[in-house]
């Protein structure tokens, strides 16, 4: 991964707009959160100048009425004393927490091109008029697995040669003990770019059906649950079935989804624009409803393990394969935008592999879960693969979701997150300060992954157009 680093002049101006609270006593805190909630488009940023601008203001108030007086009164102290901490103190140490974000450096994405394959002992042409070097030919040397026996006479009357069965060349113990290669691989990476041919073509292993916890019960709706299929922080996973037979995947989320006043009808609302999603490498989302006090979304299901799951399991994808990933996702992405959702939680984990190719899941209840956890946590996803407008806590759109692909795509290509999987806070910061590494990825991927990791949105293309350039 190469950082972006700040010009010199962009750091200097960093650090005094960082220090210009301390000093001027606080007096500055108001004006530089507000440039940063407007550099940065941050809604909270510009709550918290606000909140700045009314303690000075009330300081300066109270100094102002009480300043021919011989005392202060005890709340008139206290409104004083509080008012200049915080935006003293409390301004020089938020304005240093932020201005690594405030002033992070817009990256353009550079790409190298992969070195030219050449084989072993391989000499470029010299250029015409050039003198040639004398060379002298190498030694035979004897191969480790003997002579090959004598070819058969040729048959009379055919202008072909017969060779009777051989007898197996002997292997030495060093190739003997290690396993047999698939593919034939040149270089690094081309062990990552390579494409399986047709004989070793694996289908996806279905997802392991568990028996359902003990109390849980055995229908929610008109649905039958059959089996556990895994369980998170938003609910639990369960295989069920349709009175007609039909299988399908229900998501029990948690009860405090459906807590709140208006709760239900906003979650059957969202659920309700999930169902018009094109069924295009998506899950397509079957019913919704409340059962007792806990919401329940009922989807396609998709016989096959998620991409996380595939490539902790059987390594990177190869060429072919991220190529027909890369379009089904992007083109998912491109109908779940045109209804106008946001998934918000794109990663591998959510993108299942079936018989049929991707399929995109969980992008029914991603504002219903925005709305559940906002007073808590403020965001929503998973740290690997958020935008950098996602971390900072800002409104996002359907560019955070590109960058969320982009970064899917890394991972589908290498076996590892693009930013890392350290600690979160290691790794938030390189979504904010870092490039990843794309060399991985074919050459028909690489400049449109790195274009949708820009670090602003603005920059980044939508889904269709990503779609299209991978076609073109």
């Amino acid at each position: 991964m190469q950082p972006a680093r700040p010009s010199q002049s962009t750091l200097a101006i960093s650090i005094l707009w960082a220090l210009a609270p301390l000093f001027t006593c606080g007096l500055a805190t108001p004006f530089t959160i507000g440039y940063a909630a407007y550099r940065r488009r941050a809604p909270m940023l510009a709550v918290a100048a606000m909140f700045y601008f009314l303690g000075l203001f009330l300081m300066v108030l109270v100094i102002v009425a009480f300043d021919s007086s011989p005392e202060y009164p005890g709340w008139a102290a206290v409104i004083v004393v509080g008012g200049l901490f915080t935006n003293w103190i409390g301004g020089v140490i938020h304005s240093l927490a932020i201005r690594s974000m405030v002033f992070a450096p817009r990256t353009a994405v550079h790409f190298a091109a992969p070195p030219a394959y050449r084989p072993s002992g391989y000499t470029p042409a010299p250029y015409p008029g050039t003198p040639v070097p004398p060379t002298t030919p190498l030694p035979p040397v004897p191969s480790p697995y003997g002579l090959r026996p004598p070819a058969a006479p040729p048959v009379p009357g055919s202008r072909l040669r017969h060779h009777p069965p051989q007898p197996p060349y002997p292997v030495p113990p060093a190739v003997a003990t290690n396993p047999p290669v698939r593919d034939h691989v040149t270089t690094p990476a081309d062990a990552v770019r390579r494409t399986p041919s047709p004989l070793h073509v694996s289908t996806p292993p279905a997802q392991a059906v568990g028996p359902l916890p003990a109390g849980e019960p055995d229908h929610i709706g008109r649905y039958r649950l059959v089996g556990s299929l895994g369980q998170g922080g938003q609910g639990s996973v369960y295989l069920g079935e349709t009175p007609e037979g039909s299988r399908v995947a229900i998501k029990v989320l948690h009860a405090r989804l459906a807590a709140e006043a208006g709760a239900r009808q906003r979650f059957l609302r969202e659920v309700e624009a999930a169902r018009r999603v094109a069924p295009f490498s998506t899950a397509r989302v079957i019913d919704a409803g409340v059962a007792g006090e806990r919401p329940f979304i009922v989807s396609e299901y998709v016989e096959g393990s998620s991409l996380e799951q595939l490539v902790r399991e059987q390594g990177p994808r190869g060429h072919d394969g991220l190529v027909r990933l890369a379009l089904g996702t992007s083109g998912a992405l491109a109908a779940i935008h045109k209804a106008g959702i946001v998934h918000r939680d794109f990663k591998p984990s959510n993108v299942l592999i079936g018989a049929d190719g991707p399929r995109v899941v969980d992008f029914g209840i991603a504002r219903v879960l925005d709305n559940a956890t906002a007073t808590s946590s403020g965001v929503l996803g998973t740290p690997a693969y958020m935008s950098p407008e996602q971390v900072a806590g800002e409104r996002v759109g359907p560019e955070s979701d590109v960058f969320s692909w982009a970064a899917t795509m890394v991972f589908a290509a290498t076996g590892r997150p693009a930013f890392g999987e350290d600690n979160i806070a290691a790794v938030l910061n390189r979504i904010f300060t870092v490039q990843p590494d794309l060399s991985a990825l074919p050459d028909s991927l690489a400049k449109v992954v790195g274009t949708c990791l820009d670090k602003r949105p603005e920059n980044r293309p939508s889904a269709s157009d990503v779609m299209l350039a991978i076609v073109h």
